[in-house]
């Protein structure tokens, strides 16, 4: 009798027991690509005094920041780390998350060390790209106040609003097609059944560093590196988490991440954890937020994610509630079954190592 575990796999390498997706995208693959350098190894750097009477410390920052990426690459964390990944000629995006605001999003310390750290690597201000989909929850967050002068700013669309079909801001060369529409949409509607990526991530970039913070999800359970990037480069998302029981992330997300534009572009991730949201997401309530005082580095954002899960688990019997995966819904988290296992299908769909025995995970502590 096939085991649980066997049928996730059979779905994620087709994704067609359950939505049958089919991608129009092009992008050069490069030895950086999805799962990239160094698939399976995830850095966890942690350092108590990298946030104190909640504010967040740019030097203990700095500091995590150099050594997660030391150990990641092998190198002594300066210069030598970032051009392992860019250099000049590249015109690199940063994917930030604005979404928890004001309580957990990607932090301006974080923010401006990753681009020193360009910087170093011969990549001028101009030539950085610092992104989130929606102008208005982007420049709302603060970012634009944050970033060193030249650096550009990009969005897709103006503000959420619940349909999503608008393609001013995207790109028509490529797109997602899954049969999966929004309620009074037919299925034979490309519009409706198309998700097309943000020109940024296809004109404007030609690498990316993936900026997410660690948060709980009420639909997709986490939302981490991958969901930073399902649901933030592309249109048309509603359609994957309708309603409360029309639920489509497991499928979805690593869908999207899939399409070549995005996979082989989206080089490093840097998971933000200083501050983390362990239920109610992705809208941050302040009393489930907690201070995790950890970043995370990973050219692997299947590895990435599942580490990054544990913990949200973690801090949640740590205060008495139930896995995520066995959550039930309650008045702060409605959706009747989460989808985390969105990480394990991009693992069969080669996005990145889903095996825990596999995952290379090193764990240091700043004081």
């Amino acid at each position: 009798m096939p085991t649980r575990r066997s049928c996730l796999k059979a779905l994620g390498l087709g994704l067609a027991a359950q939505l049958p997706a089919q991608i129009s995208s092009k992008a050069d693959s490069t030895k950086l690509a999805m799962p990239g350098l160094y698939r399976g190894r995830v850095i966890a750097v942690q350092n108590p005094a990298a946030i104190v009477s909640g504010r967040f410390q740019p030097e203990p920052i700095r500091q995590m920041i150099r050594k997660g990426m030391a150990t990641l690459t092998g190198t002594d964390g300066g210069a030598d780390a970032w051009r392992q990944f860019f250099g000049p000629g590249d015109v690199v995006g940063i994917k930030v998350n604005p979404v928890g605001q004001p309580h957990v999003i990607s932090s301006p310390e974080v923010v401006r060390e990753i681009i020193a750290g360009l910087n170093s690597a011969g990549v001028p201000a101009k030539e950085i790209v610092v992104y989130d989909r929606y102008r208005k929850q982007f420049f709302g967050a603060g970012f634009d106040k944050w970033l060193p002068e030249g650096v550009r700013t990009s969005y897709a669309a103006e503000d959420y609003e619940g349909v999503q079909q608008g393609i001013e801001g995207y790109d028509r060369d490529h797109y997602m097609d899954m049969a999966l529409t929004l309620p009074g949409y037919d299925v034979s509607n490309l519009t409706a059944r198309r998700s097309y990526a943000a020109r940024f991530i296809t004109q404007q970039v030609n690498k990316l560093i993936n900026l997410p913070v660690l948060k709980d999800h009420q639909s997709a359970g986490v939302t981490l590196a991958l969901k930073n990037m399902s649901h933030g480069l592309v249109n048309n998302v509603c359609r994957s988490h309708n309603t409360i029981t029309a639920n489509a992330c497991g499928s979805f997300i690593p869908a999207v991440v899939a399409m070549p534009v995005i996979r082989n572009k989206a080089v490093l991730h840097i998971l933000d954890g200083i501050k983390g949201l362990y239920h109610g997401g992705p809208g941050a309530k302040p009393q489930f937020v907690w201070e995790h005082q950890t970043m995370y580095f990973a050219t692997d954002p299947v590895a990435l994610d599942h580490i990054g899960w544990k913990a949200i688990d973690e801090k949640r019997l740590a205060v008495g509630m139930k896995r995520i995966a066995d959550d039930k819904p309650d008045r702060f988290s409605t959706y009747l079954n989460r989808q985390p296992e969105h990480i394990e299908l991009a693992g069969a769909l080669g996005l990145g190592e889903w095996d825990e025995k596999k995952i290379d995970l090193r764990r240091i502590q700043l004081s």
